[in-house]
């Protein structure tokens, strides 16, 4: 079977162990990689066709069900639609959801981009702040006591892995803590920010990085615990710009 796919597959395992989710590997999620990921990366540009199921069950070397199953989630995400007597269309980029982990991931793929990770920040921003905001007004003194202690152990990380994994641990926690059910819906995206950003860059490599970043984290929890929303509110901004100007720095230094 065709394994063009790999690439994209390494993002997914990637925010699978930040994550800690460890999604089945089989058939049906290798054509479904390779897929989205061919038509993320342009090799099927958007609004062309897709080669007829005959060639792609031989280029993959799997049955008819398996193909099917992979076009109708690769439906369901808006990469594409299958139109009688045409065939099935790459769909518009205006039509992907954006929010999908996998979408995501194969965005991921195609290598550290400055406007891809700028406009991940933007949308945290826009909806991060307000859920500090809310978290500030209605998290329980448990949920509150719950970030400090992710904030802890962010200071005590020793590897990039384990910081990132503690970070998330506490955007989620915020997240719940905020006690609006659709925060949660965002995860994936703030997965995809946080991985992208420590993949370039994590502060655990650099010891007035790490102090700045554990620092904004507990200003943020303090906040919380102290129902102080204005304060909630800068810091999640302040935190989200740090991580992005962090990652941007490390991209123009590399960049030849």
């Amino acid at each position: 079977m065709d394994r063009s796919g790999g690439q994209a597959r390494h993002s997914g395992d990637l925010i699978a162990s930040v994550s800690g989710r460890n999604p089945a590997r089989n058939l049906h999620s290798d054509v479904l990689w390779a897929l989205g990921f061919a038509i993320v990366s342009g090799q099927y540009p958007q609004g062309s066709i897709l080669p007829p199921d005959s060639d792609l069950l031989e280029q993959f070397g799997v049955s008819r069900t398996v193909l099917r199953e992979a076009l109708k989630t690769l439906a369901a995400k808006g990469l594409i639609e299958a139109r009688a007597r045409i065939g099935t269309r790459v769909l518009a980029k205006e039509r992907w959801n954006l929010f999908d982990s996998d979408v995501l991931a194969w965005h991921f793929e195609l290598g550290p981009d400055i406007a891809f990770l700028r406009s991940l920040a933007e949308v945290r921003i826009g909806i991060e702040i307000e859920a500090a905001a809310l978290a500030a007004e209605r998290a329980s003194a448990e949920q509150a006591s719950t970030l400090s202690d992710w904030v802890d152990k962010m200071a005590a990380s020793e590897s990039p892995g384990d910081f990132a994994r503690h970070d998330l641990a506490f955007h989620k926690a915020l997240a719940e803590a905020s006690g609006n059910p659709f925060m949660a819906s965002i995860s994936a995206l703030v997965e995809m920010a946080l991985t992208a950003a420590f993949t370039i860059s994590s502060p655990v490599n650099d010891p007035a990085s790490l102090a700045e970043t554990v620092s904004v984290h507990r200003s943020i929890a303090e906040a919380v615990r102290d129902g102080d929303v204005a304060a909630a509110r800068a810091a999640m901004r302040d935190a989200i710009a740090q991580g992005f100007a962090r990652a941007a720095g490390q991209m123009e230094k590399s960049s030849p």
